[in-house]
């Protein structure tokens, strides 16, 4: 056999795709070793590891003969990224120049050869185990440490391996006689007793108990904001907190992610896929909502994504999560804007010459703010600075737009000094408010259980849908009505605002929306526009 196929894959965007490797050798002419199918540098630089590895492994270094080598990576119009392929074109190779014989029907071979023959983890391990299973595939030969993560997929066989040698012990079918007898002993090394790897146990989804360094309770005063951040959480709003310096707006926002319900196993499954094609995964699976925290000075691109081959940002990387920009106006300009998008339709669409992509985006943005650039106008304790220009400057970095996409606006102030030297533990513990988020939570579960729908909060949720989950009686939409007039609301803020009130009657376990729930929303809106 001089021909041999083999499959392997790579992620492209957030998914994996299957790469068949072909291999043709022609003996006896001149050296020559090709790799074609679009490879990138680090494709290419397989030959050299995939060669050392043979060589270190029992075998002739494909170099040193006098042999054409063609290795195809097929499909050819797509672009070939980093090193999955090592160990699928070395077995290729040995399949094809008849130094060992194994079925590749099936089977899908992942991993980075090391130039002694270990395998070396690579990212994306979930959406490429995903995709085999969609396609049919039986068996996943990939590094052992990211065996766990492969392993959440059901009905496909795992096997974590160390290195090349494990692999071919595994698969590699001895010749044998008419009798029976091995007939190619020396195959191995003088192995004659093939070991066989187990397949990989099943990872399980556990919700691990988290211990946190600041409960709710620790943070002294600030009821509004507590309030403001447990509808945010039951609703999954965007919210915005605005006050002076030290007044424990960056503490509540980290804090806020506590109080969240815990992910299904779906979600999770979605967040670990994203966070490992990025190579952010650090355990097997993610089972908390992520919390992404950029600098200000964060970039357009890293942000929002992209890149000649589009890839996620800092929006995706908060999928089902949330995203705290702390001092919100201090971003660039282009860079809040592009939030428009995210927060409204909870996608992401990139288009760049070499392609274009649709990542999720479906977060809970918790902005932090100063109201002013010196950060204290009015503030009793300290004298605002600012000078009129200044503080046009600032208020003009937050667009209309912008400031209509965030549902509850809240103000937090000064403390007292009694209160803060206080011992005395005040207000509710983060277990108690996480309980009332959830109980909202499932409400919402029960009352949207016939559509896609999660939560209040979501984009899809259009007129007709609020007429059906958040109908108004008459004295109510009068209220409703009245007050959107007299604060000038644009329609997105005037529907927003009912998705707030469902979510404060949700809380209080209320079957209708009340004018006292109406009134409660109106009063997150932002004083000033």
């Amino acid at each position: 056999m001089s021909f041999s196929r083999i499959y392997s894959a790579q992620t492209h965007l957030l998914k994996g795709k299957i790469v068949t490797i072909e291999i043709d050798i022609t003996k006896n002419t001149l050296h020559s070793f090709t790799l074609v199918g679009l490879p990138d540098k680090a494709v290419d630089e397989s030959k050299d590891r995939m060669s050392s590895a043979l060589k270190n492994s029992g075998y002739d270094s494909p170099k040193n003969q006098n042999q054409k080598i063609v290795i195809s990576l097929s499909p050819a119009d797509l672009k070939k990224e980093g090193p999955y392929f090592d160990l699928g074109i070395a077995l290729a190779y040995l399949l094809s120049a008849e130094e060992i014989n194994f079925d590749p029907e099936g089977r899908i071979f992942l991993g980075e050869l090391s130039l002694n023959g270990e395998l070396r983890p690579i990212k994306g391990a979930l959406p490429l185990a995903q995709e085999a299973k969609k396609l049919g595939y039986r068996e996943i030969f990939l590094p052992i440490e990211n065996a766990p993560e492969a392993a959440l997929v059901d009905d496909i066989t795992i096997y974590g391996v160390n290195n090349l040698r494990e692999v071919i012990d595994h698969i590699y079918i001895p010749k044998t006689d008419k009798k029976g007898n091995i007939i190619d002993k020396d195959i191995l090394s003088g192995k004659t007793l093939l070991s066989k790897i187990s397949p990989f146990p099943k990872t399980e989804i556990v919700h691990k108990a988290k211990t946190n360094n600041i409960d709710f309770s620790d943070i002294k005063g600030q009821e509004g904001a507590k309030r403001g951040l447990e509808i945010a959480a039951s609703g999954g709003h965007n919210i915005a907190m605005s006050g002076p310096p030290g007044t424990g707006k960056t503490m509540l926002a980290r804090v806020f992610s506590n109080i969240l319900p815990d992910l299904d196993k779906d979600d999770c499954l979605e967040i670990t896929g994203i966070h490992s094609v990025v190579g952010l995964l650090e355990d097997a699976i993610i089972t908390e909502p992520p919390f992404r925290a950029p600098h200000h000075t964060a970039s357009y691109v890293s942000m929002i994504g992209g890149g000649a081959n589009p890839k996620p940002g800092e929006v995706t990387l908060a999928h089902r999560g949330v995203l705290f920009l702390d001092e919100f106006p201090e971003f660039e300009k282009r860079v809040l804007e592009s939030l428009r998008q995210p927060l409204e339709d909870n996608i992401v669409s990139i288009s760049r010459a070499r392609g274009s992509a649709i990542f999720p985006s479906n977060f809970i943005l918790v902005a932090a703010m100063n109201p002013c650039p010196c950060g204290n106008k009015g503030n009793k304790q300290k004298e605002c600075i600012c000078k009129q220009g200044d503080l046009d400057r600032y208020k003009r970095k937050l667009s209309g737009p912008i400031m209509d996409r965030i549902d509850i606006w809240v103000t937090v102030g000064n403390v007292d000094y009694e209160k803060l030297s206080s011992n005395i533990q005040e207000g509710e513990k983060t277990q108690t408010i996480k309980e009332r988020v959830k109980k909202a939570r499932d409400i919402q579960t029960k009352r949207f259980k016939n559509s896609p729908r999660k939560i209040n909060a979501n984009s899809e949720m259009n007129v007709k849908d609020l007429n059906i989950y958040a109908p108004l009686d008459d004295a109510t939409k009068k209220l409703l009505n009245q007050s959107a007039e007299r604060l000038e609301l644009s329609a997105r803020a005037y529907h927003r605002t009912i998705k707030l009130a469902r979510t404060i009657a949700d809380l209080e376990g209320s079957e209708y929306i009340s004018q006292s729930h109406i009134l409660e929303a109106l009063q997150y809106r932002p004083r000033e526009n």
